[in-house]
C-alpha cells in the first residue's frame, strides 16, 4: 500500500510529515477523511465478523471492542489528563522515529523495523493508561463501531504533540 497511500494510515502521522515538510499540505484533507473513512469500514467489518458469534456482546467496560478510554473506561483507571499526556507524548515519540527513520541519513531497509519495535514499545507502555491506538482514526472508528458517544476519541488530537518535534528537524536540515 506504501505506492498508493505513502504508507501511512493515521491522521497524527500525516499532519506530523507535513510539520517536518516530507508531505503536501494540499493533500492533507483527502488524506484524513479516507483514513477516517477507512477506519470506520474497518472497524464495521470488525463488528459484523465478531457479532457474528452466539452470544456476542459489547460490554460497557474498558477496552471493551479495542476502544480507548479514560476513567472507568481506562484499562488502569487512569484520569483523562494522564491519558492526554501519554498520548501525546507518545505520538510525538513514534513520530521522531518515523521522520528519523525514513529521512536521508537513514539506513536504506531499516526503517520498518525502528518503526515497528517502536510502535511495539509505545502499546507495550500505554496500553495499560488507555488501551492506546496513537492513531485517532483508528480510535475513532472503534468507538463509533461500539456504538457509543466517543468520550475521548482515542489517540491524541491528530497532530497534537507531534507536529512540535518535527519542527526542530526541519529547521536543522535547512541550516545544514
Amino acid at each position: 500500500m506504501g505506492h498508493v497511500s505513502g504508507g501511512h494510515f493515521n491522521p497524527a502521522v500525516t499532519l506530523g510529515l507535513v510539520a517536518g515538510g516530507k508531505f503536501d499540505t494540499a493533500k492533507v484533507a483527502p488524506y484524513i477523511a479516507t483514513q477516517v473513512v477507512g477506519g470506520l469500514l474497518g472497524g464495521l467489518i470488525v463488528y459484523i465478523v465478531a457479532s457474528g458469534r452466539a452470544g456476542f456482546e459489547v460490554a460497557n467496560a474498558a477496552g471493551t471492542f479495542a476502544t480507548n478510554g479514560y476513567g472507568d473506561f481506562s484499562p488502569g483507571g487512569f484520569g483523562l489528563g494522564s491519558v492526554f499526556v501519554a498520548e501525546v507524548v507518545l505520538n510525538a515519540i513514534f513520530l521522531i522515529i518515523i521522520l528519523g527513520a525514513t529521512g536521508r541519513g537513514a539506513a536504506p531497509g531499516f526503517g520498518g523495523l525502528a518503526i515497528g519495535h517502536t510502535l511495539t514499545l509505545i502499546h507495550l507502555i500505554s496500553i495499560p493508561v488507555s488501551n492506546t491506538s496513537v492513531n485517532p482514526a483508528r480510535s475513532t472508528a472503534q468507538a463509533v463501531s461500539r456504538r457509543r458517544t466517543v468520550r475521548f476519541g482515542g489517540g491524541s488530537p491528530p497532530g497534537c504533540g507531534c507536529a512540535r518535534p518535527a519542527g526542530p528537524s526541519r529547521q536543522r536540515r535547512r541550516r545544514g
